[in-house]
Formats: C-alpha cells, structure tokens, sequence
C-alpha cells in the first residue's frame, strides 16, 4: 500500500486492494449494491468488475451481441474511466466495454428510434414553467411561490408520470414538505397541464421523460436485450427515471446490475429508492470501509461536514458514515485567511510555489471554487502571477497537459489530486445562498442544504496529501463546524 501511495496517480487510481477483490470476482445471482464513503475504492472496484467480466465475455464466442455497459453519471469521469481502463485490459478485451454517461446514451439511443421530439435541459424548462405561472390563472387557497411548482414537477409530476388531472389527485407525494388537500391538487393541476401541452406544441421532451421512454422502449413486446451486464458508478446522482431505465437495459439473472455509490456524495439532489424502480438488492449489499486515498486528517476533515446529517444508502436505509477510517496519515487541513480576493490569490501562489520546491508537480494540485465566474477569476490570477493553468471542462483530465488544475466544485467529482486548495470558501459563496434558498418546503430546503455540504464532503475528499481551506472576508459558516472538528 505504501508503495503504492508513493506512485504516480495513474497507476493509484488503478489500484486494486485483496479485499475489494473479494467483490469484484465473483458470480452473483443478481443486483450488487457497493456502498462505501470516499476513498474506499468504488469507481476502481467498478472498472475492475467490468474488466472481470468483458475477459470471461472474450471467451464466450456467443457473446458478440451482448457486451458490457458501464455508466456514469456526468461526462468527466466517462471519459476518465475510458482512459484508465485502457491501463487495464487489453483492447480486444476493452471492446467489450461501453463507457458513456447517462444522458448521452439515452440521446444516442432514442436517435436511432422514430423520437422526434428535441430533448431539453432544466434551464429551458424553468423559462417555460414561469411563462406558464405568469399567463395561467389559479384560484388558490393560499399563493404558493413558483419554486413550489418547480419542485413538485421533479419530485412528484415527471417520476411517476403523471399526465392527467386524475393521476395528479390521486400521486403519492411521499416526502414532500408541502401538504396537499385534493382540492388544492386540484386547483394546482392546471400549471403542470399547460407545462405538459406546451412541451409538446414546441416539440419538447424533459431528460426525465427521454429516459422514461427509452425505459418504454427497452421493455416493449420483442425487444431484446441491450447488454449483458451493466456497471453504474455514482448511483446516488441516478434519479429514478435512470435507475428504471437501467432495469430495462439487461435481463434480469445473474451479474446483470452491479452498482457502486455513496449518499454522502450526492450533489444533484435526485434521491431514489432502488427497490421501487425494480432493482431488488436483497442480501447482495456489501460496504467498503477502508479509505486507501485520503489520510485520516483529511478525511475526518470531509466527514465533519455532514455530521449530525442523516445520509440514506441508495435503498430507503439509513447510512452512518462513521464506519471507514483511513490507514495514511498526514498534515492537518491548512486554513488561510486573507483581507481580499487578491491577497487570498497571492498566498494560494505561494503554497503552489511550495508544493514545487519540494519536488511537487503542478498537475498534481487542483484549485477548487463554488462557481465558474470565480474559476474564471482564479485562472486569470494564477496565469498573472506565472503559472500554467488547465481549466477542467466537459471530459478527461489528460494528465500529460502541464499546469496547475482549476475547477468548480462539481466538476472535480470523481477525479483525484495530490494536493487541493479549497478557495474562496466565503461568507456567501460557501453555502450558495441560490443554491439554499427561495423554497417554503422545508424538505426541500434541508435537500438543498445537504447538496451543498455534499460539495464540501466531495471537494475535500479530491485530496491525497495535502488539503489547504483559504478565503477572504468572512468565512464560510461552515468553516467553525470544521476547524472545531480539527481542533
């Protein structure tokens, strides 16, 4: 382990420990849910699962039609998973495995169909829901403000398909903050409706309906099996129109679903129960909980931040947390604290200066901010003072590119670094008050929060080495929670 800790990152982010082994090469006679926090080794365990099954796949000659899928999430690590399992097998055997995200599958596979409609994402969907709120009249009880409507189309209205007045009435709405009466349901039911027709007299189609009828598609009458086996990482930001599209893509028996996930790290708040999209798990639940990536300062540091924050285990279960610790040590987190923006720029230069004079690489730092306009901010200030810059966008980070790394917080999901600086961890910023705010529904609101302080968990937990918090003015309120934690 040591040896291996000592190595260059593209031969760590392969590695393979006796105990996650255990997992990976094995017959099981149906859906395996890994869970585990961070560090513990799920995306490895994942493509070494594939890996295991695509070489037993390259000696089976009538496998030609049946190959393995392994889907994630966001594009990112699609990309970074393609170029590390190339480290892995061979590229016969690399073949039969399909790496893509969620969404591109879906797109790719309803273009092969007759699907005409023109698939949007959230941002056009908000446009036309407050077009709908401003021209449609409601007789209501009691006005209700237009996040309402947003939140009971993506909790209630798109999973369940509700298409109808009648289906409204009668939803289940588990888990909503907001109660409703029928007369309420009612009297509400118009906005979705005129949402509805709307979608469909632009030729519309919301990502939660696209999967929905590729989950159709996938289960008419003499349809037949898109793969064999299907490996889904980061199975905490699936939604349930994703995991019932998953249940369709391979015939239910054995080895067909293998999941890996952590519900501390969910940051897109789309929470489902995999039991109720098909997906039975029952005794084939299995937990990681040694952390081979982080020492335990750090990662005591990423836990701090959800403590005391009920965390779910993808299946309707409560997850503690608290049961993994790591076999590293190291130095504690460094808070830094500047006067202003530029002053918390220049001492980041300096700690970057430091990780070179002791023989670092800059490739191996990424800087971390909330939002893109101050990754633009950060960038610009480093490549001022006479660094290399690499700005992480929509695929793989090549790793042969020179440059410190520069990146939001929810870009650095599923990637590693040595050392990472936390920057502009302020007052404001840390939580994104837009993020937290503007919603009567208190469960919505504690969703919210806990999508914010998932970023946090995820963004320290990027780190190997060296973790470094800075910010500006006032502090994150955050922050007091962690250095506590520390201290």
């Amino acid at each position: 382990l040591e040896a291996m800790l000592a190595a260059p990152l593209e031969r760590w982010r392969v590695f393979l420990h006796p105990s996650q082994r255990m997992l990976i090469e094995r017959n099981w006679n149906g859906p395996v849910r890994v869970t585990g926090g961070a560090g513990t080794g799920k995306t490895v365990v994942a493509m070494h699962r594939a890996a295991w099954l695509a070489r037993r796949l390259a000696d089976d000659a009538g496998s030609a039609s049946t190959p393995i899928l392994f889907l994630t999430y966001n594009t990112n690590l699609a990309a970074d998973i393609r170029a590390q399992l190339a480290t892995l097998v061979s590229a016969s055997v690399a073949s039969r495995i399909e790496v893509v995200n969620v969404d591109a599958w879906v797109r790719r596979f309803l273009t092969t169909t007759d699907h005409a409609a023109d698939i949007r994402y959230d941002n056009d969907l908000d446009t036309l829901l407050a077009e709908v709120l401003k021209h449609t009249a409601l007789e209501l009880e009691r006005p209700l403000p237009a996040s309402f409507f947003r939140e009971e189309w993506d909790r209630v209205v798109q999973p369940i398909r509700v298409k109808s007045s009648e289906d409204y009435l009668y939803a289940s709405r588990t888990g909503r903050g907001v109660a409703l009466t029928r007369r309420q349901r009612a009297a509400i039911w118009p906005i979705f409706g005129a949402v509805r027709d709307e979608l469909t007299r632009r030729g519309w189609q919301t990502w939660s309906d696209a999967m929905l009828e590729a989950s159709d598609r996938l289960t008419a009458d003499g349809a037949a099996p898109r793969y064999r086996h299907v490996i889904v990482d980061e199975t905490q930001d699936m939604g349930p129109e994703a995991l019932q599209l998953i249940r369709a893509l391979a015939p239910e028996g054995a080895n067909d679903l293998f999941f890996v996930g952590d519900g501390h790290q969910r940051i897109y708040r789309r929470r489902a129960i995999m039991g109720r999209c098909g997906i039975r798990i029952v005794g084939r639940s299995r937990k990681l909980r040694i952390n081979y990536r982080t020492t335990e300062e750090i990662r005591r540091f990423a836990s701090a931040v959800l403590s005391g924050h009920p965390i779910d285990d993808l299946d309707g279960g409560l997850d503690s947390g608290t049961d993994y610790l790591s076999l590293t040590r190291g130095p504690v987190p460094e808070f830094v604290q500047a006067a202003d923006e530029a002053a918390e720029f220049e001492a980041l230069s300096e700690r970057l200066l430091a990780v070179l004079d002791a023989g670092g690489r800059l490739e191996d730092c990424c800087v971390v901010l909330r939002t893109i306009a101050r990754v633009g901010k950060c960038d610009e200030a480093l490549r001022s003072a006479g660094f290399d810059t690499v700005v992480l966008a929509r695929n793989a980070d090549d790793a042969s590119v020179p440059g410190v790394r520069i990146a939001t917080m929810h870009r650095v999901k599923g990637l590693e670094f040595r050392h990472v600086f936390m920057a502009a961890m302020c007052s404001g910023v840390v939580p994104n008050r837009f993020a937290v705010e503007g919603s009567e529904d208190r469960t919505e609101l504690v969703d919210r929060e806990l999508a914010e302080r998932s970023l946090v968990h995820v963004t320290a937990s990027r780190a190997i080495e060296s973790l470094t918090v800075s910010w500006h003015g006032d502090a994150s309120e955050y922050l007091a929670e962690l250095q506590q934690e520390i201290d």
